[in-house]
């Protein structure tokens, strides 16, 4: 098994909680991490499993195995019982682990029978850190799902599309989203080349004829699955108008690619939304890193009427963050000059401009790197 940031947190949660929730998109693994902690697993998806559960029931919660129950918002029987036998022993920790692709079944059940009984930790597709022994452009053009072809073979891009087309056939319309597979698939193409654009709901909906509030509703669904990611705008007052729509990125470029039919490095480097992917792939490095490792933030964009912006906004604790990302190895002096005014403006007291760059340089106020060293310097903080 490959090394997960997420270990860690997860032993530590179950350390403090009686049940932990691991969400995170399909094929991730989830399963993978969550056996690796040992106990009795279910997968409640199969009915052979829910009934294997049911008969095992009592036994279990009589005893001190780590309960792990995947996929648990396929059997919703199962969290009134998951409540009752917390309630009954409110001082053992670490007794279920409930695995989900997060749909509205599931986080209604969690909050209406486990709301102060459990903590959430999301798993995300391998991050960097997981994968030190792999070329970097391989991560960004395949992603980082664990049988998507990052590791080895030949599986992108036919694992991705697949995948996708499995998700708008059977799971995305069991977790709400009403369009046919068809609609869906070509919804989710469209997102596909808006990736690092402000969302615009009514253009979207004009293309499939349907209204702006349909469309938010499938982009609620898609993005309750982890597929994409809506990064509010920060608001500062600066008596400047600013854009407020969120920016829409794919949070797993191998997806994105296999959806915008790239399939290789040279294909990817030649077509003109490029910095496009490299901004949303650097951004879920950032926001996965901190998200592993337990570190509290927010994450913003930023733009003003008049062209000001910052690709990523973060708040770390009191620090504010401006981070700028760019597709080259030679980053300018006016690349530095215009992260400077933009830090100056929403009063961020760190500025980092992640480029491709291999020799990284820090002045105490901007640090100019790449990916590497600047997930080093935020992970620090």
């Amino acid at each position: 098994m490959r090394f997960r940031l997420a270990r860690d947190r997860l032993q530590e949660h179950l350390s403090h909680y009686p049940c932990v929730a691991l969400l995170g998109p399909r094929q991730c693994g989830k399963t993978t991490l969550a056996r690796s902690c040992g106990g009795r697993y279910y997968d409640l998806e199969v009915e052979p499993e829910q009934l294997r559960l049911d008969l095992d029931w009592q036994e279990l919660t009589g005893g001190h195995d780590l309960i792990v129950l995947d996929e648990a918002q396929s059997w919703p029987e199962v969290f009134p019982r998951l409540r009752q036998a917390i309630d009954a022993d409110r001082g053992r920790n670490g007794r279920f682990l409930i695995l989900g692709s997060v749909s509205p079944a599931l986080m209604r059940e969690v909050s209406e029978s486990l709301a102060g009984r459990l903590s959430l930790i999301e798993l995300t597709p391998f991050l960097r850190r997981e994968l030190p022994d792999i070329d970097l452009d391989r991560l960004w053009l395949c992603g980082g799902y664990p049988d998507g072809g990052v590791l080895a073979g030949e599986r992108f891009p036919r694992w991705q599309l697949n995948y996708v087309e499995l998700l708008g056939a059977r799971d995305l319309p069991a977790w709400g989203l009403s369009a046919r597979p068809a609609t869906t698939a070509r919804f989710m193409r469209m997102l596909a080349a808006v990736h690092g654009q402000r969302w615009n709901a009514s253009q979207i909906a004009r293309s499939l004829g349907v209204n702006y509030q349909t469309v938010n509703t499938y982009l609620d669904t898609l993005e309750g699955a982890f597929l994409v990611r809506r990064l509010p705008p920060y608001l500062p007052n600066l008596g400047k108008r600013l854009t407020r729509s969120p920016k829409l990125f794919w949070r797993d470029t191998g997806l994105l690619h296999a959806l915008l039919n790239t399939h290789d490095r040279e294909a990817l480097l030649l077509q003109p939304w490029v910095g496009a992917s490299w901004e949303g792939f650097v951004i879920e490095q950032i926001l996965g890193h901190l998200g592993a490792s337990d570190v509290i933030h927010e994450a913003y964009g930023f733009r003003t009427s008049d062209g000001h912006e910052a690709d990523l906004v973060l708040e770390l604790g009191k620090a504010l963050w401006a981070i700028e990302v760019k597709l080259t190895a030679s980053p300018g002096p006016a690349d530095l000059r215009r992260l400077s005014g933009i830090m100056s403006m929403i009063g961020a007291a760190r500025g980092m401009l992640v480029c491709r760059t291999p020799s990284p340089a820090d002045d105490g106020r901007i640090h100019c790197g790449h990916l590497d060293s600047c997930l080093e310097l935020i992970l620090s903080k």
